[in-house]
């Protein structure tokens, strides 16, 4: 009976192995529906490896296109790239779980363990209250938003028109999908006060994490947020003002840039890609024209990301936080990781060292692997594109639509990996942990 019993735990689908199961069943069902010829502006499918793509961009929450959503697409493909975002920016666990609720089913604990791994709950208390709170605040951000870009988008299109794209970009904007209806994103309203401010502030919403966000409604004071939210909102502040003044120093004098532009819209464009850097995809001035020095910075800052637990990508600001935070106390010579009066355990430095030098890893293979691929295009372009793929960011050099075969397979394995986040899909593919039986006598390394 043990001996059975053994061989069945063995062959169970871990929740990690759910999640890669649910995403990737998600992402081949979108592409079918974008892949059918009512999906495409001009009545032909645009064949399986684009709308898989399109597909992948979408449920990754990505932004990165090989066709124009807004010319290439018809307002059936539109939707369905809509939905997909939404699917994809909460995730699929959380649908699952408000529709077994609405059914009267109860959850269990495997059930349990898939939504603390897909939320990055810390516990798996109170996780159908999380649940419901995530849709709720995903739901009321999206419909506050596009209800102010439908106001001032009115005098552009009509009250359908614009109504259909206030929800569109609103959608597209909390999941920091990158997802726009225009060619050249939101390059259009570059100096609009509304516009920057309304889509910034939704995938700054998205970006930080509804864990976050529950607990700042919940307990309203700084000394009583988590330490997670404290790292969260300290470093994400840290890098959007150290993202604006970067790109706006260093493009101040850039004609390809800034040229024209007054300079109010100079700074509402240096702000503007300064948070959207960080995993949400839209794009309000030219980036290929940028300086070297500002596109090498923005792959910083798309390597980084966004927050665990938040609709964007990267390695996440609490990873980063998390070591410094180790590297500080490692040069003082601290025996305890700790940051504001709390102890760090060092299975989370560990961890955080694992997914940074993880994705260094993929970041760096699939630049090497697109400069096999992608011949001819400039190494920087390649990485930006590689990072902004990992990242989910959606940001390009204009590398995406002109992509070989090999270079899309590439960038959709890439998104997909960004999505789920390395470590989740190197425990996947991982076998079952097995413990160790002896200890081993300890011996000194040299490091450094």
């Amino acid at each position: 009976m043990t001996q059975s019993f053994k061989v069945y735990k063995k062959k169970e689908i871990s929740p990690h192995q759910w999640m890669v199961i649910g995403f990737a069943a998600i992402i081949v069902l979108g592409a079918f529906l974008l892949d059918l010829p009512t999906a495409s502006a001009d009545g032909r499918s645009i064949g399986f490896l684009n709308a898989l793509f399109t597909s992948t961009s979408a449920v990754c929450v990505t932004g990165l296109v090989v066709l124009d959503t807004g010319s290439d697409f018809t307002v059936f493909g539109q939707i369905v790239i809509m939905l997909l975002i939404q699917v994809g920016g909460l995730g699929f666990m959380t649908y699952g779980v408000m529709i077994a609720v609405i059914l009267g089913k109860r959850l269990g604990l495997k059930h349990r363990i898939l939504i603390q791994e897909s939320t990055k709950s810390a516990s798996i208390q109170g996780l159908v209250r999380l649940v419901f709170s995530i849709t709720a605040i995903a739901f009321a951000f999206e419909g506050i938003g596009a209800l102010l870009l439908w106001l001032r988008w009115l005098s552009d299109m009509g009250a359908a028109d614009a109504a259909y794209y206030a929800v569109f970009h609103a959608i597209s904007a909390f999941n920091n999908a990158g997802f726009a209806l225009w060619p050249d994103s939101v390059s259009g309203y570059v100096g609009d006060p509304v516009v920057n401010i309304v889509i910034s502030l939704l995938f700054i919403g998205g970006g930080i994490g509804f864990v976050v966000i529950v607990d700042m409604m919940k307990n309203r004071k700084w000394r009583r947020y988590s330490l997670h939210t404290k790292i969260v909102l300290l470093l994400s502040t840290f890098l959007s003002l150290a993202g604006f003044l970067v790109i706006f120093c260093l493009e101040l004098l850039n004609p390809a840039v800034f040229g024209d532009m007054s300079w109010s819209e100079r700074l509402w464009s240096a702000y503007f890609q300064s948070v959207t850097t960080r995993t949400a995809g839209f794009n309000s001035v030219d980036l290929v024209g940028m300086l070297a020095a500002t596109q090498f910075f923005m792959i910083f800052l798309m390597f980084v990301g966004a927050s665990s637990g938040s609709t964007g990508g990267g390695i996440k600001t609490n990873t980063l936080m998390i070591l410094l935070v180790a590297m500080y106390s490692s040069v003082r010579g601290r025996t305890q990781v700790q940051l504001f009066g709390r102890r760090i355990g060092y299975d989370i430095v560990l961890r955080a060292l694992s997914v940074i030098i993880i994705s260094l890893g993929v970041v760096m293979a699939v630049s090497f692997l697109l400069t096999i691929t992608e011949q001819g295009i400039p190494f920087i372009d390649l990485l930006f594109e590689a990072t902004s793929a990992f990242g989910t960011v959606g940001l390009s050099l204009g590398v995406t639509p002109h992509l070989s075969i090999a270079g899309k397979l590439i960038i959709i394995a890439t998104m997909f990996i960004g999505r789920l986040g390395p470590l989740t899909l190197a425990y996947a593919l991982a076998r079952h942990k097995q413990e160790n039986k002896i200890g081993y006598p300890e011996e000194k390394v040299l490091v450094g």
